[in-house]
């Protein structure tokens, strides 16, 4: 098994930071948007469905990596302030699908566009960060470690409600 060494270390802290910065901006937006944290994650995941993948429950919690249980507080809270609801399937009326209200869609849409336009501005410096940790990037160790290169790193943006 191969060892680390102190570039490595330093690759897979950047990766995780850029990371972090990201999943902030992500929080603060979220928050501006009345919203928790799961309850965007899980719409995103009810609109971002293979359309193979019916949106059940179980589905939902399997993309999520969370419990059946802790999935249907999270619905149960969207659903009590409009933003999804249940319904039953035509074919089997014990199959419970869940589906955005056009409420739902609105502030989803919102949010998924301004993460799309942060995703759009954080990739560069993401996508760098990655390639230092697989090795991609040959030009990394050239350029001093990554400490001293992230001084001239552009600062986070702060989250902008929308």
């Amino acid at each position: 098994m191969k060892k680390l060494n102190l570039p490595d270390y330093q690759a897979l802290a950047e990766f995780r930071y850029q990371i972090r910065r990201f999943l902030h901006f992500s929080e603060e937006a979220v928050k501006a948007a009345g919203l928790e944290r799961g309850q965007y994650q899980l719409m995103l995941a009810m609109k971002g469905l293979p359309l193979a993948v019916r949106p059940r429950v179980a589905e939902l919690a399997d993309r999520l990596q969370i419990r059946h249980h802790s999935a249907v507080e999270l619905l149960n809270r969207l659903e009590a302030r409009g933003f999804v609801r249940r319904e039953r399937a035509q074919n089997d009326r014990r199959e419970v699908l869940l589906t955005l209200t056009p409420k739902g869609e609105k502030v989803l849409g919102e949010l998924a566009l301004h993460h799309h336009n942060e995703l759009r501005t954080a990739a560069p410096t993401l996508v760098r960060a990655l390639r230092r940790v697989m090795r991609e990037d040959k030009t990394s160790s050239e350029n001093g470690p990554v400490r001293e290169r992230a001084v001239n790193a552009e600062k986070p943006k702060k989250a902008r409600p929308s």
